[in-house]
């Protein structure tokens, strides 16, 4: 069973109203994060430049807001979840089957980090780890569906999970109505669909920039194909933007394709550089995909942008040694790629 909408028609009926409701079933549990100014970026910025702290949340990520939209809002007879993550989709649907009381199988590739997969295990769940792809995840999770009757919660292209992710949107413009540009981390575009959704009905002028690392993404990929591509999966710093979107994909890509004002691509030097700002500058450990906004505008990649900006710090759950051998300088090995380290400040 899948919980997905039903065909590009969905993008139609597909709206605040849902973010309103999905505002409903988090309440207490996955909501209202600080949304807090960066002196140095926005010195860099030229305007003031706010972080939402989804690092906040219970697991960490804002992944929790979208799984607990989804998981809450199945009928009763349901018994088991399951989903294909990165991670923190992963994380969000074990904290939130747990809650209900309910079974969650998380399928997730060889590439996910295995902090993360300790993490999802401690929350009670059963991991399958499957392949060298989120595809081969995402496939063995339908697998589970037909063969064991779960629930597939998708990590983004689920209209309720794009609600919940909506919901930070909603906050982020009732904290600054004078919002004037959203740099929003792109991969399956569950996050970027459901702020924009909600950023543009409340202020339709407001510019939803997408940012994913230049190395599989495939949100970006495929709106510049005009439709869903695979492409290859590489380990990154942002390991939790990597992954497809599914070539049937119905509801997030039309929905990214249609309301982001443009998406942009930040090397993996990039976002190492962005890592070690946010960590000198702002006292933050945050993981490599919540600092693409950051990247893009350090790296001056964003030259005619307007304030107020914001972007979103999506999750913390990441390899800490990894983190501290980006932080200090260090060489870091992505896969086939030699990061090479950098002192701050050098």
């Amino acid at each position: 069973m899948n919980t997905n909408g039903a065909g590009m028609s969905a993008t139609l009926s597909f709206g605040i109203k849902d973010i309103w409701a999905a505002q409903k079933r988090i309440k207490g549990v996955a909501d209202n994060t600080p949304m807090i100014p960066s002196p140095y970026m926005s010195h860099v910025a030229g305007h003031d430049f706010l972080m939402k702290m989804e690092i906040m949340q219970p697991i960490g990520a804002f992944k929790l807001r979208g799984a607990m939209s989804a998981v809450m809002a199945l009928p009763d007879h349901v018994t088991g979840v399951t989903c294909c993550s990165t991670g923190n989709h992963g994380r969000g649907v074990a904290y939130a089957a747990k809650r209900r009381g309910i079974r969650a199988v998380i399928c997730m590739s060889e590439l996910v980090p295995q902090a993360k997969v300790d993490g999802i295990r401690a929350l009670g769940a059963d991991v399958r780890i499957i392949g060298r792809s989120q595809d081969d995840a995402m496939a063995e999770s339908k697998r589970l569906c037909d063969a064991e009757g779960l629930v597939e919660i998708s990590p983004f292209d689920d209209p309720h999970v794009i609600a919940g992710q909506g919901t930070i949107g909603r906050e982020m413009l009732a904290q600054r109505p004078d919002l004037q540009t959203l740099l929003v981390p792109l991969s399956g575009g569950g996050l970027a669909a459901g702020v924009a959704v909600a950023a543009k009905s409340v202020k339709p002028d407001i510019r939803v920039i997408g940012v994913s690392m230049d190395r599989g993404a495939a949100m970006h990929a495929s709106i510049k194909a005009g439709h869903p591509v695979e492409v290859p999966e590489y380990a990154s710093l942002a390991d939790s933007l990597g992954g497809g979107i599914g070539l049937s994909n119905q509801l997030s890509f039309p929905l990214c394709r249609d309301l982001l004002d443009e998406t942009l691509l930040v090397t993996e030097d990039e976002i190492r550089d962005a890592m070690q700002v946010m960590f000198f500058e702002d006292r933050i450990v945050a993981e490599g995909a919540c600092v693409v906004g950051h990247a893009a505008m350090l790296s001056g990649k964003l030259p005619q942008i307007t304030g107020p900006v914001a972007t979103i710090i999506t999750g913390r759950n990441l390899d800490m040694a990894q983190f501290l051998a980006v932080v200090t300088g260090e060489d870091v090995r992505l896969g086939d790629l030699l990061l090479k380290g950098k002192c701050y400040g050098a």
